[in-house]
This record gives C-alpha cells, sequence and structure tokens, in this order.
C-alpha cells in the first residue's frame, strides 16, 4: 500500500501550476476565488514576492524574483482597472518630478521652523 503525503499550500498560485503539477503525477486540490480573497490573497503574494526579492542572492535569483514580483503587481494594477502602461507611465513621470534611487540618498532627519 503506497502512503500518500499531503502538503498545505494555502496560497495564490500562478495559473498553470495546477495543469503542471498534474501532468506530472501530483494531486492538486485548488478552489476559485471570489473577488474579495482574490484581493487580500494577491496582496499576500506581493508581500510573499518581497521578502523573495529581499532574500535572493545571484543576479539570476533576483531576475526570477523581480520577475514573480512584477507578476503580481501587474494582477493588483488589473483588479484596480489599471493598465501596465498606466502604472509605467506614473513611474516615468514621478522619475522626472522627483528622481530615481540612483544616487543612494538616504535622509537622516531633517529639520524646520
Amino acid at each position: 500500500m503506497t502512503q500518500k503525503h499531503r502538503f498545505k499550500v494555502d496560497k495564490l498560485i500562478r495559473d498553470k501550476l495546477p495543469e503542471i503539477m498534474r501532468k506530472s503525477g501530483i494531486e492538486v486540490f485548488e478552489r476559485v476565488m471570489e473577488k474579495d480573497e482574490y484581493i487580500k490573497r494577491v496582496k499576500d503574494k506581493l508581500l510573499e514576492e518581497v521578502r523573495e526579492v529581499c532574500s535572493a542572492e545571484s543576479q539570476k535569483e533576483i531576475r526570477e524574483e523581480l520577475a514573480d514580483l512584477l507578476e503580481v503587481m501587474m494582477a493588483i494594477a488589473s483588479i484596480n482597472n489599471l493598465t501596465f502602461e498606466e502604472v509605467m507611465q506614473t513611474a516615468k513621470n514621478k522619475k522626472i518630478e522627483k528622481g530615481r534611487f540612483d544616487c543612494r540618498s538616504y535622509n537622516v532627519f531633517f529639520e524646520i521652523e
């Protein structure tokens, strides 16, 4: 008798993963979320991907994790009826108005009267 092992995932996954896993002989138990839960889970995924970017060490790992982060960001944009182009245009405008992060400026504090 073969023993089955169950692994709890409990998170948003990419659309094609259940099919890929089934093709490799893994039983997958997924469900389609309602919109409110999806919004919460995609935000959870955003935090997960940010943590993975922060812990990535090699250039390949960083590239892979940034790609995942970008995919989640595009999902959040879509939920909010924004296109990738709109988000990129806003980023461009902010770069022109406020600059980038290339100079490595770190604000320790400021004073005002």
